[in-house]
């Protein structure tokens, strides 16, 4: 897959892949969450992702169903932990949450993190 990155103006930083774009920009005048906001919350809705393919495949409803994500920064301001809360309406069966859980565990996001690829950054002429 390649992405192509470009600077569209100001502080915007956009990702251009297939036929979407990723927007990004930094405070103060940010019209866009910023690029490190954009990778936290890939995290979840890849998680998110999996719970409601979960929950489509057994029939069940996906009313009530959501994610909270908490971030926990160590002293140095990087990211030590994060929580997946899956949230599930009373209703939800019992003996389906630890499967939620495990449907949640497959994520792509979450396997790359604990296995991170290598970075390669070189640059080269363009035209």
């Amino acid at each position: 897959m390649e992405m192509m990155i470009d600077f569209p103006g100001g502080a915007r930083v956009d990702a251009h892949f297939g036929s979407f774009t990723v927007k990004t920009d930094q405070p103060p005048a940010a019209t866009a969450p910023t690029p490190f906001s954009v990778f936290l919350s890939s995290i979840g809705t890849c998680a998110g992702i999996y719970v409601l393919g979960f929950c489509q495949q057994r029939g069940l409803p996906t009313d009530g169903i959501r994610i909270l994500q908490r971030i926990h920064p160590n002293f140095t301001g990087m990211i030590e932990k994060i929580d997946l809360e899956i949230q599930v309406p009373p209703s939800f069966p019992e003996k389906y949450r630890d499967s939620l859980i495990r449907s949640a565990e497959l994520c792509a996001v979450k396997k790359h993190l604990e296995n991170p690829p290598k970075f390669n950054i070189t640059t080269a002429v363009s035209g």
